[in-house]
């Protein structure tokens, strides 16, 4: 990986693909079938698996370059598309434009899109069923607790500044802080001290209920970053941060044995 300087929302980190598999591939959910952003060492097996969960931005360039990322360390990392059956927020960057796209995404749908990235990853081969790791980001990285929550195949997660509380709807009846006494497996938060979206307060009292729990699961609050200090193409990047949190997320799933 190399880093650039940020040019119109374009990436700083640049991973190639130079001995991988990397492309959409095409995932059946029941009658339905989603795109998925793949990327794996070509000619490996039983990988450890990531899944990788993107922004309100979709499955754009950054989120793509993270399975990259992963792949290069010895993974398979899936990104699939969770919004196709809602609507495409491609080219869209206003938050205004993509929130009426998003919101009518149903959490019940997320998860059932999530287990066919698995079953789908092992029924090819490709993935290590004691392996299967999460990470997340902002709208994602609520959902790595939500899912932690839903699977039980699922090892370890790495929430990044996801949302922990907020209104419920139909289609998000449960939010973080709902779910963290019944966590299947161990998940790591990743988040901003000074992030305009998601309190201190909060953070800190989802930290207490999580370290009243058996499963491991913590949050690390960097004090200096805001919201999004893990996207290298935003103004919000934290370039110390976001590599402190990179390896914070590998040591993670290092302890609990995705990665070697």
């Amino acid at each position: 990986m190399s880093d650039q300087e940020i040019q119109n929302g374009e990436p700083r980190v640049m991973t190639d693909s130079e001995g991988l598999m990397a492309q959409f591939v095409e995932v059946p959910v029941e009658r339905d079938i989603i795109p998925v952003y793949c990327a794996f060492p070509q000619g490996k097996e039983m990988m450890p698996l990531i899944l990788v969960v993107q922004e309100i931005f979709g499955i754009h360039e950054h989120i793509q370059d993270v399975c990259r990322r992963f792949a290069k360390i010895g993974c398979i990392a899936l990104a699939p598309d969770l919004y196709i059956r809602q609507g495409s927020v491609n080219g869209l960057s206003n938050p205004e434009q993509i929130y009426p796209i998003v919101s009518q995404v149903p959490d019940q749908q997320v998860m059932q899109d999530l287990d066919a990235c698995v079953t789908w990853a092992l029924e090819n081969g490709l993935a290590d069923p004691q392996r299967i790791g999460m990470t997340g980001f902002c709208w994602g990285g609520r959902i790595v607790w939500l899912y932690a929550s839903h699977s039980p195949e699922l090892k370890a997660g790495v929430a990044w500044y996801g949302r922990l509380d907020n209104q419920v709807t139909q289609n998000q009846p449960k939010h973080p802080i709902n779910v963290a006494d019944d966590l299947n497996c161990p998940v790591l938060g990743l988040y901003g001290g000074q992030d305009h979206l998601i309190p201190n307060d909060l953070v800190e009292k989802m930290n207490v209920k999580l370290s009243k729990t058996d499963k491991n699961s913590m949050i690390i609050s960097y004090p200096q970053s805001g919201h999004g200090f893990f996207a290298d193409y935003r103004s919000s990047y934290n370039h110390k941060d976001a590599e402190s949190g990179w390896n914070e997320l590998q040591a993670w799933f290092r302890k609990f044995e995705i990665l070697e």
